[in-house]
């Protein structure tokens, strides 16, 4: 009787030696047949990736502590490009750049493997952007309006509430079927821890992931790290649902990517990055968008932070950051400065979407305030040196700085569209209540618990009609005489 031999399956494997390696950085001899993005895969155990090659020799970024790699170590060449785990199980997880978990509460199942480097989707894949998308922000949703698919970039000096701006966006979609990926990169631990706490205890890490590569990985993590975030949300648009992808920072992530650059001996260019920082940039910024019917209609909504020097927006990444995404916030340090918060430079601030994504109330209640506000300011500095005022130019100045304080928001506390249509409505009607400091105070304070208690059908019926019909302003003017009838009474 014959007997069958098993013979082992066999596995073919590029293999190459380590020649040096040196900041994050390996020379390779061999591995012939290698493509740039392919994932490496050290004796040590350790990951890598390649960045390029000549006849001679492979470069690769070492993903992790290159002190365990040695010359003369063999590397092997992985089938394919770098994937990494997806799924709805990383949904209220704390994650590294290979979406292993970093906050301790076990293992993430995974429903399927995508690639950090992933084309994005053709015009023919894409439909207009038409839904909004609301951050809760005052002076935002009524000015800078954005829509779910937009890339919307926040720029300014440090310290002045860029990151807020992207919490408060993310605390304002709870219970909004929207899932929020906040991207932290080359950033302090403590800082994301605290921004992890806040998150958890106000109910937001529920529909959140947060991805992290700090300031103490390594650089290739920092680098990468942008990429992996935005596979995470690709996953949760393919299959039809709104994400938002916050990234914190992409001034840092230039930071790291012109270090890997100069160790590969690539030429420095202008500021002293590489020629294709452009291309690293818009390549990540083009996978945002709004997917057709035909495709699910899933949209993936980008929040990138740019960090300036002495809000100078004209240098290399800001710049190059505002040509390729659809419009900017920009945050003022002297605005900051005074109390103005958060401080948006309305007048450096714009959103190509516009207006084309609000609800006919909120344009009803909008379409002015950019104006007037600028109006205001324009106002401010020509009477500052005069003591004495015209009656038209005090009652002008007294609007406009009551609509300066109906903008000014804590942070940490977003309103609803609603909320914010009725507190603007009440300056469009120019209530004479509105221009006393105090009662102004009261009402920004009051008026909502007042409306959901005492009137919540009036805010129904604004949440189900999105529009300012004859019988919602009478029911709103009528609100409005109660509650400053009793300063009054």
């Amino acid at each position: 009787m014959e007997k069958k031999i098993n013979i082992p399956a066999l596995e073919i494997k590029d293999v190459g030696i380590v020649k040096d390696v040196k900041k994050g950085i390996v020379k390779i001899e061999g591995l012939p047949s290698c493509i740039i993005g392919q994932l490496l895969e050290f004796s040590c155990g350790l990951k890598g990736m390649v960045m390029g090659f000549d006849k001679n020799e492979v470069l690769g970024l070492v993903l992790g502590d290159e002190t365990r790699i040695r010359t003369g170590d063999t590397v092997y060449g992985e089938e394919g490009i770098f994937n990494i785990p997806v799924g709805d199980g990383f949904i209220s997880r704390v994650v590294n750049m290979f979406c292993e978990p970093k906050d301790g509460k076990g293992k993430i199942e995974e429903n399927d493997l995508y690639p950090i480097f992933r084309n994005a989707p053709g015009v023919l894949d894409r439909t207009p952007i038409t839904e909004p998308f609301f951050t809760g922000l005052k002076s935002i949703d009524t000015t800078i309006p954005l829509g779910k698919g937009q890339r919307e970039l926040i720029l300014g000096d440090r310290v002045t509430g860029k990151s807020s701006i992207v919490i408060d966006a993310i605390l304002n979609q709870k219970n909004k079927n929207i899932i929020c990926i906040y991207c932290w990169i080359g950033g302090s631990e403590s800082a994301l821890l605290k921004i992890a706490q806040e998150l958890t205890q106000k109910g937001a890490m529920d529909y959140t992931i947060i991805v992290s590569a700090s300031a103490s990985d390594s650089t290739a993590e920092q680098y990468l790290v942008p990429y992996v975030a935005c596979s995470l949300g690709e996953y949760f648009m393919d299959h039809g649902k709104d994400v938002l992808v916050a990234y914190d920072n992409l001034t840092r992530h230039a930071w790291v990517y012109r270090e890997i650059s100069l160790l590969l001996e690539r030429p420095p260019g202008r500021e002293a990055y590489p020629g294709d920082i452009f291309y690293v940039h818009s390549q990540l910024m083009e996978r945002a968008g709004r997917l057709n019917q035909e495709k699910g209609s899933g949209s993936m909504t980008f929040l990138p932070i740019a960090q300036t020097q002495e809000g100078d927006i004209t240098g290399l990444i800001p710049s190059n950051l505002v040509s390729m995404t659809d419009g900017q916030i920009y945050l003022n340090t002297g605005l900051f400065n005074e109390g103005f918060r958060p401080a948006v430079d309305l007048g450096l601030s714009v959103s190509r979407i516009g207006s084309k994504v609000q609800s006919e109330a909120m344009k009803d209640i909008s379409k002015n305030l950019k104006r007037e506000y600028a109006q205001y300011k324009e106002l401010v500095s020509l009477t500052t040196i005069r003591t004495k005022l015209s009656e038209d130019i005090e009652l002008r100045l007294s609007r406009g700085e009551a609509l300066r304080d109906l903008f000014i928001q804590d942070r940490g506390r977003p309103l609803s569209e609603e909320e914010i249509i009725v507190l603007f409505y009440v300056f469009d009607k120019e209530h004479p209540s509105i221009l006393d400091k105090a009662k102004r105070e009261r009402f920004k304070e009051e008026i909502f618990n007042f409306l959901k208690t005492e009137h919540p059908q009036v805010l129904e019926n604004l949440c189900t009609h999105k529009m300012l019909t004859e019988g919602i302003k009478k029911a709103l003017d009528g609100v409005i005489e109660e509650f400053f009838g009793k300063d009054n009474a």
